[in-house]
């Protein structure tokens, strides 16, 4: 990962390829982040994701929304970023069942299709070292939210998963 100097003196191509995996593609998004460049800091850099995934037009705002994988979707469907942090890495939650004994991967998809029929886009949470069974009461509850706070929501988890990928890829723990 280029360092925040190195981001802002790269061309939009390199600074969007850049920044790809943080946000998990998102063209749309990352062509407007990149164009406002410099960020100077990684705390600007993040502020102003923020503001502008907040001020982009709804479709747009989706686009960045559904780049990241479903919660528990298939391990060979998520990038390497997403790999970890859904905890595939260690075997997290193999076999696991959810808080009402059904078996993870079952509820997972049950409720990952009712929250995209309900909201026309998917859920996306900063999982943060969680569970996927942990997240569960919090998707069934998401599920009765109000879409625009949902949009507000999901934004917000965009950007922290993306400044924590950040975090951790630009001083890896040895």
């Amino acid at each position: 990962m280029p360092t925040i100097p190195e981001l802002d003196a790269l061309d939009e191509n390199a600074c969007r390829a850049a920044l790809a995996p943080l946000f998990e593609g998102a063209p749309r998004f990352l062509a407007r982040l990149c164009a406002d460049r410099p960020f100077g800091d990684a705390a600007r850099l993040f502020a102003r994701a923020r503001e502008i995934a907040r001020a982009m037009p709804e479709p747009e705002q989706l686009e960045l929304i559904d780049a990241h994988p479903r919660l528990g979707a298939p391990r060979e469907a998520v990038s390497s970023l997403s790999f970890v942090e859904q905890g595939y890495h260690r075997g997290a939650d193999v076999g696991a069942v959810d808080d009402t004994g059904v078996a993870l991967e079952e509820e997972l998809e049950r409720l990952n299709t009712r929250y995209e029929a309900v909201f026309g886009f998917r859920y996306c949470v900063f999982v943060a070292g969680r569970s996927r069974a942990s997240l569960v009461p919090e998707l069934r509850a998401a599920v009765h939210a109000g879409r625009d706070a949902e949009i507000a929501r999901a934004i917000e988890a965009v950007v922290a998963i993306a400044a924590d990928r950040y975090q951790k890829v630009a001083s890896p723990v040895d």
